[in-house]
């Protein structure tokens, strides 16, 4: 049974990866990303703090070769005890 996917491999998806502000978030988001994604450029993330600052919110696009490979790091980032929600 194969599974039916909206998305035409390989493509450039976007993940918004929310957390809060602490040391070492955004390296540590990073090398996840890259476990998965290994041609991921970390100079591409983009960074946006909540009005508060309490929160941040990185957008880390991703060249997807598979559905596979896109839970895989989807269940990597949301298993995380640093990220509070993946978009």
């Amino acid at each position: 049974m194969t599974q039916e996917t909206l998305l035409e491999f390989p493509c450039d998806f976007p993940l918004k990866i929310m957390g809060a502000t602490t040391e070492g978030f955004v390296q540590t988001i990073v090398e996840v990303v890259i476990r998965h994604a290994p041609d991921f450029d970390a100079a591409t993330v983009e960074m946006r703090p909540s009005s508060a600052g309490k929160y941040l919110s990185l957008t880390c696009t991703v060249r997807a070769v598979s559905q596979l490979q896109l839970d895989s790091l989807y269940r990597e980032l949301t298993a995380h005890p640093m990220v509070k929600v993946v978009l």
